[in-house]
């Protein structure tokens, strides 16, 4: 979100009057136009006005990528914990597909084809730096082929958003997991750390609770108790909330906060 608003407020400058990159002889009114359009100030630079075609839709490209970075590995985490070999997570009928031969199967389509799409909106600022790199300064009609692919990630992205939000409003937590014995060593650090607080060396706690499982000696307790900030006992999200809430007013218009708002319900 905040490489969001960043890349906005690089963007939210008016261009107009900059011609093909060296101003206008007609005596226009560039401030006038910025008003009426809403922008934020004027590109008073003519010449830095064009330098910025493709650099602008690279800086939102890079901005729409970190998202779609954080939703193909959510989709990612998603597929691997639903499959059989961990059975972490597991969704409702209706929003998963079966196997075209295996009946027992909850194939995680939704969260593939996230995957997919955000992956390929990762490769969009590749693509545009690629069709700028040999560009002299200026206006060239290679410019007007940056929008096609640009301008439909922004309702893809949107899309994948949505979708993904619908999954973990269903998702299910498999409870209890770390109760099976084949995770038992997850816990381990967890008794070099009560050897420390004790007031053990932490070499020495390390070495001792690495001897005791090579020994088949390890005992270990699965009731935990952080409360540390970021800990599995204090997560922040209020503040995590806080923060995104924060950026999100920045932006001057209503359809984010709305948008928004309805994901952090």
């Amino acid at each position: 979100m905040i490489t969001l608003k960043a890349a906005y407020d690089v963007v939210n400058k008016n261009p107009l009057g900059s011609a093909a990159g060296y101003g206008s002889s007609f005596p226009i009114n560039r401030k006038l136009t910025t008003k009426l359009l809403g922008f934020e100030e004027l590109n008073f630079n003519v010449v830095y006005a064009q330098m910025g075609r493709g650099k602008t839709e690279r800086i939102v490209a890079m901005a729409l990528t970190n998202v779609a970075d954080t939703l193909s590995k959510l989709s990612m985490d998603a597929c691997l914990y639903l499959n059989q070999n961990f059975d972490f997570i597991s969704f409702p009928t209706e929003l998963t597909t079966g196997s075209s031969i295996m009946p027992h199967k909850k194939n995680p389509d939704v969260f593939e084809l996230i995957r997919s799409h955000c992956n390929r909106i990762k490769s969009l600022p590749n693509e545009l730096m690629m069709m700028t790199a040999n560009l002299p300064s200026g206006y060239h009609r290679d410019l007007q082929l940056l929008k096609e692919h640009l301008f439909p990630a922004f309702q893809i992205l949107k899309d994948c958003i949505e979708m993904a939000s619908l999954m973990l409003l269903n998702i299910e937590i498999k409870k209890d997991i770390l109760k099976d014995d084949k995770y038992k060593y997850l816990f381990s650090v967890e008794e070099v750390n009560k050897l420390v607080s004790q007031g053990m060396a932490f070499r020495d706690a390390y070495k001792k609770v690495g001897l005791d499982i090579e020994a088949g000696k390890f005992n270990y307790d699965t009731s935990i108790h952080h409360t540390h900030e970021g800990s599995i006992g204090n997560l922040c999200n209020e503040e995590i909330k806080k923060q995104m809430q924060k950026i999100i007013a920045a932006f001057p218009f209503a359809s984010v906060k709305t948008a928004i708002d309805k994901l952090l319900l």
